[in-house]
């Protein structure tokens, strides 16, 4: 029996689908990309609708066939079996903590200065809505570095997908208007990210 390749549907910016992208490059891991816009609509139509009816992206083909949405449980399928998902039972649940402390936390108070500021330009640094968002991303920020003082990665001695989710939101995180200066274990975490074997850039 012939498996589909791994195909990836996301859109050319966005950080979810920086993620999956990252760990394929760190797994050695091909995987065929398809980038959408949203500008033009291509989330809207019947034909990806079809593919996730959620109509976001990233969504991956898996090896089985069927298409997979959301970012972390992309990350989990493709980590299995692999040293970037730890095999104990609380290292797992400790990887699990993070990623949605991630989607809870980090993520929209990250991505969404940088959607509105950078991306959009329709909204200032100093806008209340900005304001608003980077005060709880600080917040998170602060807790990541807390952690990051104790140990270099998030789970254990060696990067997990915990890592990987926190990354392009982290990484990116100036362009909403942050400043990581007050982060310096988060930026070497950054740095040591970067300089992993099979590293991905944004674009």
């Amino acid at each position: 029996m012939t498996h589909p390749a791994l195909e990836l549907i996301d859109t050319i910016y966005t950080g979810n689908g920086w993620k999956v992208r990252l760990l394929c490059g760190y797994l050695g891991v091909t995987l065929q990309r398809r980038s959408l816009s949203i500008v033009e609509g291509d989330l809207d139509t019947e034909a990806f609708r079809r593919i996730n009816p959620w109509g976001q992206v990233p969504v991956l083909r898996t090896r089985e066939g069927p298409w997979l949405a959301e970012s972390a449980a992309i990350l989990w399928y493709l980590a299995r079996g692999t040293d970037f998902l730890p095999t104990a039972a609380l290292a797992q649940a400790q990887v699990l903590q993070w990623l949605f402390f991630e989607q809870t936390q980090h993520m929209v108070n990250l991505a969404q200065p940088r959607l509105w500021v950078e991306l959009r330009g329709t909204m200032k640094r100093d806008d209340p809505a900005v304001l608003a968002w980077r005060e709880l991303g600080d917040k998170a920020l602060a807790c990541m570095e807390a952690h990051l003082q104790l140990q270099h990665y998030f789970v254990g001695d060696r990067p997990s997908i915990a890592d990987v989710a926190l990354f392009p939101y982290t990484c990116m995180a100036e362009q909403g208007g942050y400043d990581l200066q007050p982060y310096p274990s988060l930026r070497r975490w950054l740095e040591r990210m970067q300089a992993l074997e099979g590293y991905v850039p944004l674009l």
